[in-house]
């Protein structure tokens, strides 16, 4: 039987791709078990892994919840076991970004929120499905995708179910660039190669303060800022001593 997600690595970047594409990469528990799975052991791997993308095999990155499995009655093996999940990739330390064409609906959208960063391409769409199933978000619908693209538009989502394109999901605030699915791999290693260029120390310290940042008021967010932040990292010699040599940044 064939990997449900397979793990690609190359230059600090590991890709963890969806690979159900004849089901459109729906999200089977199954499917979550292999995920966390991955996720857990890249959780530890802080010398080898500074970034990490998410995709899907075919046509779509995921049409989400595998509405089919739940009919056969296959279960997680815990009642919160997708939340949790994507909890785990939330608390990630490395920055994970979702690379997105077709399909990218209801569970798969609450999967993508809680990565860091969202390459969409031309033929992604975006849509919370649940009320056309009669079921209500417990994987964190009802509360990253109004922290990401404000509680107005959130409602509009979540009420109609209609699906945004990949260029409304940029103008929303919900993925970062639209490009044509060509480009997508691309753009997206593009963007990771570009990410892991940095130190990463500072990538995991900033994606702490940033979560973490966001619970609390302005004020008390600074003064976290100020007393969480780790400081200057293992490499900050090196990285000024290569900035005094080329006389730039």
């Amino acid at each position: 039987m064939s990997a449900l997600v397979l793990r690609s690595d190359r230059d600090g970047v590991a890709t963890l791709t969806l690979n159900r594409p004849e089901q459109l990469n729906a999200l089977s528990p199954s499917l979550f078990v292999e995920l966390r799975a991955h996720i857990d052991a890249i959780a530890g791997e802080l010398d080898t892994i500074g970034c990490v993308i998410l995709r899907g095999a075919g046509k779509s990155f995921s049409a989400g919840n595998d509405i089919k499995a739940i009919q056969a009655g296959e279960r997680a093996p815990s009642p919160h076991h997708q939340a949790e999940t994507l909890e785990a990739i939330e608390a990630l330390p490395q920055p994970v970004i979702a690379a997105v064409q077709g399909h990218c609906y209801t569970g798969a959208l609450e999967l993508v929120l809680a990565c860091d960063l969202l390459v969409a391409a031309e033929s992604a769409r975006f849509a919370d499905t649940h009320g056309r199933w009669g079921m209500t978000p417990t994987w964190g619908m009802s509360q990253r995708l109004p922290r990401r693209i404000g509680p107005v538009r959130a409602k509009q989502m979540m009420f109609t179910g209609t699906p945004i394109s990949g260029a409304e999901a940029v103008t929303l605030g919900l993925a970062n660039v639209c490009i044509a699915d060509a480009d997508l791999e691309a753009e997206t290693n593009r963007l990771a190669a570009a990410i892991v260029a940095n130190s990463w120390h500072t990538l995991r310290a900033d994606k702490r303060l940033v979560n973490e940042g966001q619970r609390y008021t302005l004020a008390d967010a600074l003064d976290f800022e100020r007393k969480t932040s780790p400081g200057a990292g293992p490499d900050m010699a090196e990285r000024l001593t290569t900035f005094g040599s080329k006389g730039r940044a």
